[in-house]
């Protein structure tokens, strides 16, 4: 298994980048290589500052890289040599099996869309975000900010894709799913909302539990998959990051709720492309590359993408 890892990427890279990778190590198997993808002499001199060997990764050389301000598509396109195009390049061609990066956002988008394109049959791809529960189980919320506005089919679709993903990445036997509501009854919410409750309860792939409030949301009933559009999803993303950042600021000490930081957590899947993609936070440090990479090693290694190919 192949991943890799675009070093140029973050507010804190190519530093907090290298140093997460290195950290990383210790939890890959041998058939495990990780690619390091960015200005060779900047990594080669970071790896002698870690004392660590150069030869526990596969180095590529890149001559540039795409800024956190760049305007994504131009950047992309401009900037053939950049680690983040390169990168979905290597993906493109089977180099490797897994991809990710905490750098610009939307130049990750558009290289997804330019580069991979969307599985035939998926009428959206999705960012999907993996939470814990109280009771220990993860769950995967999705989309968290790709569509802000959804039609019902595509919701419906959702529940599949994040019913693969819970299958294959998370071991759910027999995934449940939920749509995100305001009432837990099936006649509440928008006109879009209802119609998207009906197609996901017969649909026959769907474990379907039926709709699920804010407030049940990382409680011990919470289904393996909640669905909602990218504008509710990215809502709650933000504000579960400020509520840990109170809890932070507050000096409390609870070990679920330290699962709520996106350190712990390391990035979202983009669901639904040819390819196993993770985006990462542009203020990810040390903690929260490990965990990228580590999440990217899940996705690739459940081989994610071909699963959903397969199914849909």
């Amino acid at each position: 298994m192949r991943i890799a890892i675009d070093v140029m990427g973050g507010d804190f890279a190519p530093d907090s980048i290298i140093e997460g990778a290195v950290d990383s190590l210790q939890c890959l198997s041998p058939d495990d290589e990780m690619v390091l993808i960015g200005d060779k002499e900047i990594i080669y001199r970071k790896l002698e500052e870690l004392n660590t060997s150069p030869s526990n990764f596969l180095i590529i050389h890149t001559s540039q890289f795409i800024e956190m301000g760049d305007v994504p598509a131009k950047a992309y396109s401009q900037k053939p040599d950049s680690s983040i195009a390169v990168g979905y390049k290597m993906l493109k061609e089977q180099a490797i099996n897994g991809f990710c990066s905490a750098g610009n956002t939307g130049a990750m988008l558009v290289g997804a869309s330019y580069t991979l394109n969307v599985i035939p049959g998926v009428l959206r791809p999705a960012l999907a975000t993996i939470v814990p529960a109280l009771d220990n189980h993860n769950a995967v919320i999705l989309d968290v900010g790709l569509n802000p506005e959804c039609k019902p089919e595509v919701l419906c679709q959702y529940g599949i894709l994040g019913s693969i993903f819970a299958k294959h990445v998370l071991e759910a036997r027999e995934p449940t799913v939920r749509l995100l509501n305001i009432g837990a009854e099936e006649t509440k919410g928008t006109s879009t909302i209802k119609a998207a409750y009906e197609l996901m309860r017969d649909h026959p792939e769907i474990n379907f539990e039926g709709n699920i409030e804010a407030n049940s949301l990382f409680s011990e009933s919470m289904s393996d998959v909640i669905v909602c559009d990218g504008f509710v999803g990215n809502v709650i993303l933000k504000q579960t990051e400020a509520f840990y950042h109170i809890y932070k600021t507050r000096n409390l000490k609870d070990s679920y709720l330290e699962c709520l930081d996106f350190e712990s957590i390391g990035g979202t899947p983009i669901v639904g492309i040819n390819a196993n993609v993770v985006i990462g936070h542009g203020i990810s440090r040390r903690k929260a590359i490990m965990n990228m990479i580590h999440q990217t090693w899940a996705v690739a290694h459940a081989n994610l993408a071909q699963k959903i190919k397969e199914a849909i």
